[in-house]
C-alpha cells in the first residue's frame, strides 16, 4: 500500500530533549524511546468513511511524537496499517451499493489527502490487511499448532466446502498476563468487548473475551485461501500484531491510538504478540476523545466533522491542525466553531509576526517549545511560548534578523505548522 508524500522537516540548531510520555498501563511518565532508534506503531483506519477530527487529533498527536524524536536525534521507524477488510467496511458498502474494494480504495486515498494537507509525517511501513493475509494466516496457524487458539463451529451455510474447520479464536485464558494493558476486571471487559466490536455471546467460545483470529467464509462475503485454516479473512487484532511485529520486531517502543483502542484492541494485539513469542509495545499511549454536539465523534453516531469537508470549505489545514494542537493529546474535548476561529486568528497573527525583517531573540522560544514537547507532548504550552514571542514581535519589535526565520522553522519542524 502506498503512503502519502513526506513533508520537508527543516533543520534546527541544537537537539531536543529526551521525550517522556504518560504510559497508559502504568499511568507514569516514562521515556518514550531510549534510542538510538525509536519504534512506533499507530493503528490505522478502517476505510469506510472519511477522516474526522477525532482521527486527525490522534494522528497529529503521534506526529508530534515522531517530530520530537527526530529533533532529539533518533532514527524513527514508524509503522501503521489500513484495515481494508472488516465488518464495518462490508456493511457500509452493502448499505450504499458500492463495491467494498472501491469504497476502501477511495476512502484510503482521501485519508492520505487529509494527512498530506495536515502535514502529518507518513509511516515508513504502511500495509493493508488484504495484502498481509498470507502472513496473518501463517501466524494464526502457529497459534493453533501451539494450542493457544482453537476452532469454533460455524453456523449452517458458512465455511464453504470445508465447514468443519470452523472459525479460529484465541484462548485468552492461556495468557497469564492478559488484562495487563488496560488493567480492567473481567466483567468490565466483557461489557466493553460487546460495545467495541467483540462477540462475547458467540456459542462455542471458551471465554466471552476470546477474540476472532480467522473468520471462515460466509455467503456474499469476500474470502481468501489459507490452507488448513480454510477460506476466510483475518480478525482485526491479529492484523495489527502481525504488521507491527513484521515491521518493528517482537518488542518495540510505543503502540498508540485513540483511548477507545486500549481495550479490546491493544489488549488483544499485545496478547497475540506474547503468544507469538514477542512482547509487543513497551509503552502504550492513547489520545483523548473528541466530541461534537455533546457526544464522542464517531462514525456509528454520524456526528462527524470531516477534515475533507473543512478543506472543501476553504479552511486552511494549518488552522485545523492548530485548533487540534490547542488541546493536550490526552484531553477529552469538544469541537466547536469557536476553536477554529481562534486557530485562524492565531495563525494569522503568527504569520504577521514572522513576516518582519527582524524580531526579538527566539532562542528561548525554541527551547520552550522543545521542553514542552519533551514533557508528554504538551502542545498547548508550546503554542503559548510562540504566542509570547509573536506578541513581543508585534508590540515591541526587535533587531534579531534571524529570529522570525528560526520561529517559522521551529513551528514547521516541531509542531508541523507551515507558515
Amino acid at each position: 500500500m502506498r503512503t502519502w508524500p513526506a513533508p520537508h522537516v527543516p533543520e534546527l540548531p541544537g537537539r531536543g530533549p529526551e521525550v517522556r510520555v504518560v504510559d497508559t498501563t502504568s499511568g507514569e511518565l516514562v521515556v518514550a524511546a531510549p534510542g538510538p532508534v525509536a519504534e512506533l506503531y499507530v493503528c490505522g483506519i478502517t476505510p469506510y468513511d472519511a477522516t474526522h477530527l477525532g482521527h486527525a487529533a490522534t494522528y497529529i498527536a503521534f506526529d508530534l511524537l515522531h517530530r520530537a524524536w527526530l529533533d532529539a536525534g533518533l532514527e524513527v521507524h514508524y509503522a501503521s496499517n489500513v484495515t481494508d477488510i472488516d465488518d464495518p467496511l462490508l456493511e457500509r458498502a452493502a448499505a450504499t451499493g458500492v463495491d467494498w474494494e472501491k469504497l476502501a480504495e477511495e476512502q484510503t486515498a482521501l485519508f492520505a489527502e487529509d494527512m498530506t494537507a495536515l502535514g502529518v509525517l507518513p509511516p515508513t511501513t504502511y500495509l493493508g490487511a488484504v495484502e498481509t493475509i498470507p502472513t496473518i494466516a501463517d501466524a494464526v496457524q502457529r497459534l493453533l499448532d501451539r494450542g493457544l487458539a482453537y476452532r469454533v463451529p460455524v453456523e449452517e451455510g458458512a465455511g464453504g466446502d470445508r465447514p468443519e474447520l470452523g472459525d479460529v479464536y484465541a484462548d485468552v485464558q492461556a495468557d497469564p498476563h492478559f488484562g495487563s494493558v488496560a488493567g480492567l476486571d473481567h466483567d468490565e471487559t466483557v461489557a466493553l468487548f460487546a460495545e467495541r466490536g467483540g462477540d462475547p455471546q458467540r456459542p462455542g467460545k471458551r471465554d466471552p473475551l476470546d477474540p476472532a483470529l480467522w473468520r471462515r467464509e460466509r455467503p456474499g462475503e469476500p474470502a481468501w485461501d489459507a490452507g488448513e485454516l480454510g477460506r476466510g479473512r483475518p480478525g482485526w487484532h491479529i492484523e495489527c500484531t502481525v504488521i507491527a511485529q513484521g515491521a518493528l520486531g517482537a518488542e518495540f517502543d510505543v503502540q498508540g491510538g485513540g483511548r477507545d483502542l486500549c481495550f479490546p484492541h491493544h489488549e488483544m494485539s499485545t496478547a497475540h504478540a506474547r503468544a507469538l513469542g514477542g512482547e509487543g509495545a513497551r509503552v502504550h499511549m492513547h489520545t483523548g476523545m473528541v466530541a461534537y454536539d455533546g457526544e464522542k465523534m464517531s462514525k456509528s453516531l454520524g456526528n462527524l466533522v470531516l477534515v475533507s469537508r473543512l478543506r472543501d470549505r476553504g479552511v486552511d489545514p494549518m488552522a485545523v491542525r492548530l485548533a487540534v494542537l490547542g488541546h493536550h493529546y490526552r484531553e477529552d474535548w469538544e469541537w466547536t466553531d469557536a476553536h477554529l476561529e481562534r486557530a485562524v486568528a492565531r495563525l494569522a497573527r503568527w504569520r504577521t509576526a514572522v513576516s518582519g525583517n527582524g524580531g526579538p531573540d527566539a532562542t528561548s522560544t525554541l527551547e520552550a517549545i522543545r521542553t514542552a514537547l519533551g514533557q508528554d507532548l504538551d502542545a498547548p504550552a508550546a503554542l503559548r511560548a510562540v504566542d509570547t514571542w509573536a506578541d513581543a514581535a508585534l508590540s515591541v519589535g526587535g533587531d534579531d534578523e534571524g529570529a522570525p526565520g528560526l520561529v517559522a522553522r521551529a513551528l514547521d519542524a516541531l509542531l508541523g505548522i507551515r507558515l
